[in-house]
């Protein structure tokens, strides 16, 4: 044996989407499930083969999802919601579908931030569960890839620890008991691998990156030595990720085989823990060294030099070379990329390249530098000349990354408040939006034509407004009270900003999987940002000019576009995030000077960058708050600045949302069933909030009655006098009666709501 390459997850979506194109047209009623089920075969085999054909020696099966891979787990576990129709068995595909898009009946199941990525997961609910292994999902993707391309493949596999600790529905005392309920089927599993002739398990367990109790801690050891036990002879290979591994004594000491390590985000904690303490020699040692989080090319001279690194503490034989983390973060491939600077394309790596760099490394340390020298130098050379290009020599724009200026609202909420209550007339539990009204087959075929230059700008500007002027009189017949112009010019809140900004870089193909179907295609942050002229006041202004409401001008924060672009890897993201705040701030004064009063800075990301090592967070928050205040402070007290975050855990990061010191604050909370409130009943929030009252992430309408119940829930631990009613997050992905139909029923709702108060006072 010699060194191996391997992958740990590659992209789901296709080189043209064409799984998120499969999945909506089976959603549509355009496909049978056989026929479904057919082309996702095909899609998933092609996967494999390109692996095979890049020459990965440990190719991974079982990571390709019809939708989420925990949800996947939870399911071959028959872990399915009370509220949906299952009656034991196998999960058919459309219970499946239902648990993680709501049905008319049932909402669907929470959905949250994957770690410290933009990836979302369904949440399992664990509610009084009684699991039982209904499908060994591992098992039938190993003799896929077995039966239909003679691959010998690494089935993958969420770790019972990690995913009882990103479930829901239990006591923290409850843990061990949880986590025992499933540690037998996870033995099942195990065995049935075993019995198959399985040689190599990848099983995650992204936990072991974060803080967590000692009982937890104690658990590793205890779970994992039963799971030798029940299958001695499988090979499982522990992997972590996103981090360095948090207690690297205990887990070098877990009775396993080998053991997966991050050496790109760790901050050189693994490496260093390795060369100080050791590695044990009766283990393999895969070494993530390769970004799968990022798209720059690797300089693989330096890589090479880690790896030798390692090679003086292991021996060639026990070294598995691999990207940081799964693919599943980053575009599938350059080779369709025909639009890009040499310059920057040169120093580009997606996954398809990114899996081409793992092998090159494991040739290089089994042969030596020599071996690829070539590969070496054409590599260095790109990240040279990106480096030294103009692109990243702007002094003007340096200086931004490094400001220091005064963050403070010119006075203090209570005072803002006042002013904004007689200036903006704002009705007591106001009804708004968050921003985005649906997208429509004409809307993109309309930008698609004018971006292809079928159409002049006259002419899309021209159905723009009309849009504008459509979802104005939508609003004003429905009844909203603050509205918003519609967002049809934008394609992504991200990339919408990060094309008007200098410094950023956008793909043809680079499509990455957001959640479910839905996917985003980052931008790359490559250059030194600034500001260039205004990009929102066009469309807010006529939209304003409408109507005698107000209407939101609608911004995406700093924070976001960092978390959710590529971001350059030569400075740290804390000075882009400056860059960026510097460029907005001159965005909001623009809206300002144009009479738009209320402003809305959008972070859905902020606390999706929350770092997993409590000790780290604190300094991501402050420099967070400050990017935030550097590009909304400079208002006057009469606007009102707004901010929408998405759902998390909003009980650990709540002083920094006040310190962001925004007049008014939506977060999205429905999917969670309202617990997010809880957050507010230990600390005293007293700026003006909206709590989403219904899930737009599902096609599902809720009735008056859910909702008033949701604002209810609410104002039992807010003042009334500062709340306000909207959905969870923007509408664009929604259908236009949906959406129409739900807005109905919130402005009901909220209509029902203002009546008892009244009546009360």
């Amino acid at each position: 044996m010699t060194v191996k390459s391997s992958s740990m997850g590659y992209p789901r979506i296709g080189e043209n989407r064409e799984w998120k194109k499969l999945l909506e047209h089976f959603w549509g009623g355009d496909l049978s499930e056989e026929t479904f089920h057919r082309e996702a075969k095909q899609l998933r085999l092609s996967y494999l083969r390109k692996q095979q054909e890049k020459g990965i020696d440990l190719i991974p099966v079982g990571d390709f999802s019809l939708y989420d891979h925990v949800l996947d787990t939870a399911v071959m576990f028959g872990i399915v919601p009370t509220r949906f129709d299952y009656d034991g068995g196998r999960v058919s595909l459309h219970t499946y579908f239902d648990i993680a898009r709501g049905t008319k009946g049932a909402s669907a199941s929470e959905m949250t931030k994957w770690y410290n990525t933009n990836y979302h997961y369904i949440v399992p609910e664990l509610n009084d569960c009684k699991p039982l292994l209904v499908q060994n999902r591992p098992l039938e993707f190993y003799r896929e890839a077995k039966q239909e391309l003679g691959i010998e493949g690494k089935p993958v596999l969420l770790g019972p620890i990690s995913f009882v600790l990103l479930s829901k529905g239990y006591e923290p005392e409850q843990t061990r008991e949880v986590i025992h309920k499933f540690l037998p089927l996870y033995e099942q599993v195990f065995k049935e691998l075993e019995n198959e002739g399985v040689r190599w398990i990848q099983i995650d367990e992204p936990a072991l990156v974060t803080t967590v109790s000692d009982e937890v801690r104690s658990l590793y050891k205890e779970v994992y030595e039963v799971l030798h036990q029940s299958a001695p002879n499988l090979h499982v290979l522990l992997q972590t990720y996103f981090e360095s591994v948090t207690h690297y004594d205990d887990v070098i000491q877990l009775p396993v085989q080998g053991i997966g390590f991050d050496f790109v985000h760790d901050r050189g904690e693994n490496l260093k823990a390795i060369k100080e303490k050791g590695f044990p020699l009766d283990k393999v040692l895969a070494a993530g060294v390769v970004d799968g989080r990022n798209v720059w090319r690797s300089n693989l001279d330096q890589k090479i030099d880690v790896l030798s690194e390692l090679t003086n503490e292991i021996e060639l034989d026990r070294l598995i070379v691999q990207p940081s983390s799964s693919l599943l973060h980053v575009p599938v491939t350059l080779k369709n990329e025909n639009k890009i600077p040499d310059v920057l394309l040169n120093a580009l790596s997606f996954a398809d390249e990114k899996l081409q760099e793992v092998v090159l490394l494991a040739m290089g340390v089994k042969e030596g530098k020599e071996a690829i020298r070539q590969e070496i130098s054409s590599s260095v050379y790109a990240v040279q000349q990106l480096n030294q290009s103009s692109y990243r020599n702007d002094d003007v724009a340096q200086e931004s990354s490094q400001s220091s200026e005064d963050i403070k609202r010119k006075a203090p909420f209570h005072v803002r408040y006042e002013l904004q209550k007689k200036s903006l007339e704002i009705p007591f539990l106001p009804t708004t939006t968050i921003g985005s009204f649906p997208q429509t087959k004409e809307v993109r075929k309309q930008r698609l034509q004018w971006r292809k230059n079928e159409i002049s700008d006259k002419a899309y500007r021209s159905y723009i407004e009309k849009e504008i002027e459509k979802w104005i009189r939508i609003q004003e017949e429905i009844g909203l009270d603050v509205l918003v112009h519609g967002e049809f010019e934008r394609t992504d809140m991200v990339e919408f900003f990060g094309e008007k900004l200098n410094g950023f870089q956008f793909t043809k193909f680079g499509w990455v999987q957001s959640y479910g179907s839905r996917c985003v295609k980052p931008p790359l942050i490559y250059g030194e940002v600034s500001f260039e002229k205004p990009m929102t006041v066009r469309e807010t202004v006529y939209a304003q000019s409408l109507t005698n409401k107000r209407v939101k001008g609608m911004l995406t924060g700093p924070i976001t576009i960092v978390n959710w672009s590529f971001v350059r890897d030569d400075r740290t993201k804390a000075e882009t995030a400056n860059q960026i705040a510097v460029a907005l701030r001159a965005e909001v004064e623009a809206l300002e000077q144009n009479r738009i009063r209320i402003i809305q800075m959008d972070e859905p990301a902020l606390r999706e960058g929350l770092p997993l090592k409590k000790e780290l967070q604190q300094q991501y928050l402050d420099q967070a708050v400050y990017a935030f205040k550097l590009a909304t402070s400079s208002v006057e007290n009469e606007t009102q600045i707004h901010t929408h975050m998405c759902y998390s855990e909003f009980e650990e990061i709540i002083e920094s949302i006040k310190a962001l010191d925004a007049d008014v604050i939506s977060i999205e909370t429905s999917r969670s069933h309202g617990e997010l409130i809880k957050a507010f009943e230990d600390s005293t929030y007293e700026q003006g909030i909206g709590l989403g009252v219904y899930d737009i992430h599902s096609p599902r309408v809720p009735n008056q009655t859910e909702m008033i119940r949701s604002i209810d829930r609410a104002l039992q631990v807010l003042p009334e006098n500062l709340f306000w009613i909207n959905p969870d997050c923007g509408l664009k992905t929604r259908r236009p009666a949906e959406t129409i139909e739900a807005l109905k029923v919130m402005v009901s709702a909220a209509k029902q709501t203002r009546k008892r108060f009244l009546v009360h006072e």
